[in-house]
Parts: C-alpha cells; structure tokens; sequence
C-alpha cells in the first residue's frame, strides 16, 4: 500500500429520487440514518486496520445528498472522519443539492475543515428541473449561493448535465451564461448518460422520451469549451473546467489511477493493485458490519495488462495527458514499447498528439474519446 491515499465517502439517502440517476441510493424517509453513519465509520476503523496508510490527501463525501442529513447527523459523520481517517489537510469537498444547506449544515462543515463544496445543479431551466425529476429551481441555486458567500464558502463547483430530453440550443445557452455569472472558480459539465435500471432509460425504450440528436450533442458540447475559455475557466479534464488551482484533487487521484479507500454502501475503492465494491442494499450492509466484517460484494487484482490499459483510459480524459515518465516509472516499460503501434495510427487521424514529454488528446480527440480509449486495450486488434 502506498503511504498516501484517499477516501471517498457515500452517503446513499435522498429526498427524491432523479429520474436519470443509477448511484446506489434510497428515500431517506424511515431509513435508520444513525445507524448507517455509525456503520460507515467501524468501516473506516476496519479499512485501515486492513490496509495502514499514513495519510489522506483528499476526502469526498458524496452520494445520494450528504446533505440530506441534519446538522447533528452531519456532525456526527464529519467528526467521526476526522477522528478515524489520516486526513489533516488537503481538500475536503462535500457533496450538497441547491435547498437543502442551511446556516447551522455549514457551519458544521466549516468546523470540520469542509473547504470544498460541489453543487448538483443541472440546469438553470425550471421546466426542464422538473421534467428531470429535481426537485430545486433555478432561485434555490441563487439562495443558496447567497449562503455560501454570506457563510465565506468560496470554492464551490456546480455540476450541469447537458443534452436533456427536451434541451433546445438556447435553454442550454441560458444555463451556461447564468452559471458562469455565478463566477464559481470550477464548474463539470456532462452529457446526459441513459443508465439501465433508471426512469429515463425505460421511457425512451417505450418510445415516450427522445434525447437530442448526436450533432445537437456535439455542438453543446463544443459551445461549453469555448464559454468556459472565454470566461477563464481552463479545461483541465473532458468534462472539467476550472481556474487555475481550482482543479479538483480529488478527481485527479481518479483520472491519475492513484489509490483511494471506497467508505459506505455502494461505494467502490481502489487499494495496491485490487478494485473492490461494497454491498449496496443498506441493510446488507449493516449486517456485514454488525458481523465485524468488511461490506466487500466483489473484489479484483487487477493484472499489470490491465492496470497500463486504465492508466490510459483515465490519463487520456485529463487535457494534459498521460505523462511519459511517470508511466515508465509506474511500468518498467515506454508508452510507446507498449501501444507505439496505437500511437502513430492516432496521431495520423488527428486524435492524439505525442510530445518528449506526454501523449494526449487533440481538440477532435475530445470529441472521440471513446473511439481512442478503446484504442488502448492490449487484446483488441487495432
């Protein structure tokens, strides 16, 4: 195990469930909140019993709606963290829903040392909020806003999905402008992903929702690269953008392939050379705990193969690359020992561009990523 790591925490209870949403969630209403918060922190005591680690660089807590809590729940959750976890300074970013923060939430984060926020947005578009299952508006972004500033909480991203069902060019527009008028030091934008098993997904195969066209897709996409430029918000990964040292650190440590403890129901981790995913139900979850066991559903040791493969995959997402040195360092072998063959097709079809130094994507390569990614798995023909 490595001296340093991560912790991304889940929190899986919600007032609401989105209609496009597959993250291990459920209604908070009647859920046994308290007990759920106790068993997640014996998790973490148990993981790092398994698995020491001198330090945490960044700690997520995520969900579902962390927020969702109440204060004294917070409290509990946030203390406990920091009481168990080696994390002392770095970036702590706390997922919330526009409406549910108060004063006496932020101030428990604040006491915690919370110094970032990430903000489920979407849209600025009320009609459209709806049609996707939120339940905030457009004013409750502002209020909350408001309360973040009156409470000095400064760095704040808001996450937007864009190419909803319905979504015309304009709405779209709206929503970039409003959201950059907010002057957030970083902002995610997302095309919206059909998942299995979610609302959305089973509408459109009844042939009751149409998404927008592919080209409607690429041109949203393309609009929101160059707003965000134009604002000063610096691309730094596909579906990122922020001000420079607003890049968020605990997203890199995904797209860096580096190693984080995956804490609470659903939740997956990634530790040495092993990926391995907790049990979702809640309640087999507890049960595992309340058994002084660890919740793992499914585990695997990932072999050299295909940890080079997710090396690129994730490295390839960030706008600087994959980094020659720090892949021969990690590998024993060249970028270009290994895939130099996938390289030099690449870079004739204008999709990668290779320098002494790193190999990544050209503005067109952004816009296949999935046609390169697939590039890079060592048993395919390419």
């Amino acid at each position: 195990m490595t001296k340093s790591t991560s912790a991304y925490v889940h929190i899986p209870f919600c007032e609401h469930i989105c209609y496009y949403c597959d993250f291990n969630k459920v209604f908070l209403e009647e859920q046994p909140v308290d007990e759920y918060i106790e068993a997640l922190l014996k998790e973490a005591r148990l993981s790092l019993i398994q698995n020491p680690v001198n330090k945490m660089e960044t700690l997520y807590v995520g969900g579902g709606t962390p927020t969702s809590l109440n204060a004294e729940q917070l409290d509990r959750l946030l203390s406990g963290l920091r009481e168990i976890l080696p994390y002392n300074k770095g970036e702590f970013t706390v997922e919330a829903n526009p409406g549910d923060l108060s004063a006496d939430k932020l101030d428990v984060m604040k006491n915690y040392g919370v110094n970032r926020l990430s903000m489920g947005v979407q849209t600025f578009d009320d009609r459209l909020l709806k049609k996707i299952g939120r339940k905030h508006t457009a004013q409750d972004v502002y209020d909350t806003i408001r309360l973040l500033e009156e409470k000095n909480f400064s760095n704040v991203t808001i996450d937007l999905i864009y190419a909803l069902p319905g979504q015309s060019l304009e709405s779209f527009r709206d929503t970039v402008e409003r959201a950059l008028a907010l002057d957030l030091p970083h902002y995610a934008l997302y095309s919206l992903i059909l998942e299995n098993q979610t609302m959305f997904m089973n509408w459109v195969r009844r042939g009751k929702m149409q998404l927008p066209e592919q080209e409607l897709e690429a041109q949203m996409y393309a609009e929101t690269i160059e707003a965000m430029e134009k604002a000063g918000r610096k691309q730094y990964e596909i579906s990122n953008f922020a001000k420079p040292g607003f890049e968020s650190q605990h997203n890199l440590v995904y797209w860096n392939n580096q190693n984080y403890f995956g804490l609470g129901a659903g939740a997956s981790g990634y530790l040495g050379d092993r990926r391995y995913k907790n049990r979702g139900p809640i309640q087999h979850y507890l049960k595992s705990l309340n058994d002084d066991q660890l919740p793992i559903l499914e585990e695997e040791y990932l072999t050299q193969k295909e940890q080079i493969e997710e090396e690129m995959f994730l490295g390839l997402r960030k706008i600087l690359g994959v980094e020659k040195s720090v892949f021969e360092a990690r590998f024993g072998q060249t970028i270009m020992e290994i895939y130099g063959d996938a390289v030099e097709k690449l870079k004739r079809q204008k999709l990668l561009v290779e320098t002494d130094s790193r190999v990544f994507l050209t503005k067109e390569g952004l816009f296949r990523g999935n046609d390169v990614f697939e590039k890079f798995l060592l048993n395919k023909d390419n």
